[in-house]
């Protein structure tokens, strides 16, 4: 099966199959009389759960993991779920991140006029270290008046 149909089949694009197969993700393709990339099934199934893994948040060395683990008939699903917890603790530290940045970016949207003024404490914001960020608030109060009603 050539590149295109294979990526085709998987819903992974030809320059991410490349890839994949640079990195050892997938084995290297066979080739043909004239050259081309030849692809087994196997390599579409090996391609989709790369795709899956992705689509999950799994780094590539943590699909390197997983992929041992799906080709090794003898392994522990306890292993498995203990990768797959340490994935899940990953991404609830991301989603805590995501939202303490929001938080912050909300501060500062909230210290702003939005006039037309060019004084902006999201500028300033930006500049300072988070830990400072009440400061900013505080010092910006008469700058972060409604434009349409006059009012915090």
């Amino acid at each position: 099966m050539n590149i295109g149909k294979v990526s085709q089949a998987s819903g992974v694009t030809a320059k991410m199959i490349r890839y994949y197969e640079q990195i050892g993700l997938i084995p290297a393709a066979g080739r043909s009389n004239a050259g081309y990339r030849s692809y087994s099934e196997n390599d579409v199934e090996r391609l989709k759960f790369i795709k899956r893994s992705r689509e999950l948040g799994f780094s590539v060395t943590e699909i390197t993991d997983l992929l041992d683990l799906w080709n090794n008939r003898n392994r522990q699903s306890a292993d498995v779920k203990q990768l797959a917890q340490a994935h899940i603790h990953k991404l609830e530290q991301r989603i805590q991140d995501l939202q303490q940045m929001a938080q912050t970016l909300q501060n500062l949207v909230d210290c702003c006029a939005g006039d037309n003024r060019p004084d902006c404490p999201i500028l300033e914001g930006l500049k300072e270290p988070s830990h400072e960020m009440k400061d900013i608030h505080h010092h910006n109060d008469l700058l972060s008046l409604s434009p349409l009603t006059g009012r915090k």
